[in-house]
């Protein structure tokens, strides 16, 4: 999260924004303990297990960054290992593994950024942007000596694991399909130490991987849906109406002109996948300040990229992005141990897999801690598989960001296709 703010001075961010954020994220911590907790695994236990209690504390990084501000906020791709110094370490070995890290870095007289890492076994996406809104609400209260105003009580999180009513034996299978899913990322090997709490290791990133940013708005949105139903109304094999919502919109134009980018032999497998927030799937519904993890997937593969190089490659993306979106009921989150068998055995190697991470729901650029809203948000794990995210537009009126990452002459392609699609 990234904040504009002249007045970041070396002594105003160690005097006033470094002790503000500190000592709300110290009272913040106190109604989210599990956050300063460790991620365990007793050899006794078929699953790890979060133990935390009062007196446990999370890392908290300052530093100092001489990268230009406005490269990193704005709309000029810029190359992705400018990020990687704002990111904290979470602290993972073997035997334990912290469940969030913070740092926050100053732009000398540009502004500041947080940054946050935080291990997906313990939370989902729904659960950290809660937790950041909950501290961006006590940092805020604080400076303008509203402490003692309540909260809103759809930040104060619920860790009641009865409220999802869950099949028996849904955690082994899920489990087993872990433990096959890190074996096919070993190349068939079974793990060294299958109890491992460290995280996956990371791809080595190419130098000439860079960072684009699309902001799409409300106006564009609506010009890709009205082509769309033009282009549907055409065809002689779109027997029933679309879901044409801003995410099916989106995500759809994203990914067509991801594989476009790509181009290469027309018949390579890709696919696409998606998560899922089950909160309000179940029956009955879990509340949404829920905390942990609540997420499914839905999947479209095994597809290839012709169906996308086409005239009709928008329409055909819309189409299954659509009906993936329809198919979501009550039931997917339980059908998560076939949904992780189906991604394993129908993944040929070398296929683009698409997939999203972020929400247009999360509200990320409502994190006010005091100093307004943030310039620009940013999900630096995209770099990792071929991944875009996406967040709520920044002015609030109905518009989407879209982030990317991609190697130089792709995101050049790329660009040429997002802006083309948006004149036809």
């Amino acid at each position: 999260m990234f904040y504009r703010l002249a007045d970041a001075t070396r002594p105003f961010f160690d005097s006033v924004i470094v002790p503000n954020l500190k000592s709300s994220l110290s009272s913040s911590l106190s109604h989210y303990l599990p956050l300063a907790g460790k991620l365990v695994w007793d050899s006794l236990d078929k699953k790890p297990s979060l133990v935390y209690s009062p007196n446990d504390a999370v890392s908290f990084t300052v530093a100092e960054s001489s990268a230009e501000f406005s490269l990193l906020t704005g709309n000029k791709p810029f190359p992705t290992t400018e990020l990687y110094p704002l990111v904290p370490e979470l602290q993972v070995s073997d035997e334990s593994a912290s469940a969030v890290s913070f740092q926050v870095t100053l732009f000398p007289n540009q502004g500041f950024c947080i940054g946050v890492t935080a291990h997906h076994a313990v939370l989902d996406g729904k659960t950290t942007t809660m937790f950041l809104k909950f501290w961006a609400n006590a940092c805020k209260r604080q400076q303008d000596q509203t402490v003692n105003a309540s909260v809103p009580q759809d930040l104060i999180p619920i860790y009641d694991r009865t409220v999802i009513k869950a099949p028996g034996d849904i955690e082994t299978k899920i489990m087993n399909q872990l433990n096959s899913f890190f074996k096919m990322v070993s190349g068939g090997k079974e793990p060294e130490n299958p109890r491992s709490l460290k995280i996956l290791p990371s791809q080595e990133l190419s130098p000439d991987v860079v960072r684009f940013t699309l902001d799409l708005t409300r106006e564009d949105i609506q010009t890709l849906r009205e082509r769309l139903k033009r282009e549907s109304s055409a065809s002689s094999s779109s027997p029933k109406e679309l879901r044409l919502s801003t995410f099916v919109v989106t995500f759809s134009y994203a990914l067509t002109c991801l594989i476009r980018a790509r181009g290469g032999d027309p018949k390579r497998p890709v696919g696409y996948g998606f998560a899922v927030d089950c909160r309000s799937l179940l029956d009955p519904p879990v509340p949404s300040n829920y905390f942990g993890n609540c997420v499914s997937a839905s999947l479209g593969m095994p597809l290839t990229a012709e169906t996308f190089m086409g005239e009709e490659g928008f329409l055909s993306a819309a189409r299954m992005v659509s009906d993936s979106v329809e198919g979501l009921d009550e039931t997917v989150a339980f059908k998560l141990p076939e949904i992780m068998g189906a991604f394993m055995s129908s993944l040929p190697p070398g296929a683009q897999l698409l997939s999203v991470a972020g929400s247009t729901r999360f509200g990320v650029y409502g994190l006010d801690f005091g100093w307004g809203k943030p310039q620009r948000v940013v999900i630096v794990s995209i770099d990792q598989g071929e991944a875009i995210s996406m967040a709520e537009g920044r002015d609030g009126n109905g518009g989407v960001e879209i982030g990317f990452s991609l190697k130089k002459h792709e995101i050049e392609s790329l660009i040429d296709l997002l802006h083309q699609g948006l004149k036809s």
